[in-house]
């Protein structure tokens, strides 16, 4: 019986550390998530307001010659 607990303790402490280990990994994974998110929409964002002025700059360049 006493092996057995021994055991039993041996394995919630492993349980115990693969538990730490998975939530530094999930946390890890949710900050590189958010990372790639701004990464990729800030810059979308910003060719949203530069697209219009860009072809706003344009037109008025060739207003004279339509």
């Amino acid at each position: 019986m006493d092996e057995t607990q021994q055991k039993l303790q041996i394995m919630e402490q492993k349980i115990d550390a693969i538990y730490v280990s998975v939530e530094k990994t999930r946390k890890y994974f949710l900050w590189t998530m958010i990372g790639t998110l701004v990464a990729f929409v800030l810059p979308l964002i910003g060719v949203m307001f530069a697209i219009p002025w860009f072809l706003n700059v344009m037109m008025d360049q060739y207003q004279g010659l339509l």
